[in-house]
């Protein structure tokens, strides 16, 4: 798929099917994170896929929308450690692995929690480490073909400030 068309069509998913994500594919999207860049190449951020059923239902309970964690076939807690440009990094990596995850037609949504210090606790996060996502993957329930319409289609049918409400030229 085109880049740009990937962006421009991205949606988020709050609605999986069953459908379990082949091994490959879940391969490519955390690596794609994996290989985003990072200040001074400092990589800080760990993924840490969720499979036990136990600890996914207690993670489901302390993200916003419990359900995103409960139906997704794939989820990814990214923990990070130091100060700085840290967050930054954490976004360039979750941004990697969603539009990997939708070039395959896989769903995604990052998913925030109301007490972080909860989940590092959950999670049995190191020392200096700190949740910032979790991130959920899966088909969607409604399939979506990002073809049907040309990227420029998919800007106008967001929901997003006017371009020249965001964009200064100085």
């Amino acid at each position: 798929m085109d880049t740009f068309l990937s962006v421009a069509s991205k949606r988020e998913v709050r609605e999986y099917a069953g459908r379990p994500i082949p091994t490959d594919a879940e391969q490519r999207i955390l690596e794609a994170g994996r290989i985003a860049g990072s200040s001074r190449n400092g990589q800080p951020w760990r993924f840490l896929v969720v499979e036990s059923p136990s600890l996914r239902e207690r993670l489901a309970e302390a993200v916003y929308v419990a359900a995103n964690v409960r139906s997704a076939a794939l989820v990814v807690a990214l923990a990070l450690r130091g100060r700085g440009p840290t967050a930054f990094d954490a976004g360039r990596a979750a941004q990697n692995m969603m539009l990997t995850a939708w070039n395959d037609r896989i769903g995604s949504c990052p998913n925030g929690m109301p007490d972080p210090d909860a989940v590092a606790e959950l999670l049995d996060l190191e020392e200096g480490e700190r949740p910032v996502t979790v991130l959920t993957f899966g088909y969607p329930v409604r399939t979506r073909d990002p073809e049907r319409h040309t990227a420029i289609e998919w800007i106008e049918r967001a929901d997003r400030k006017p371009f020249d409400d965001v964009v200064q030229r100085l």
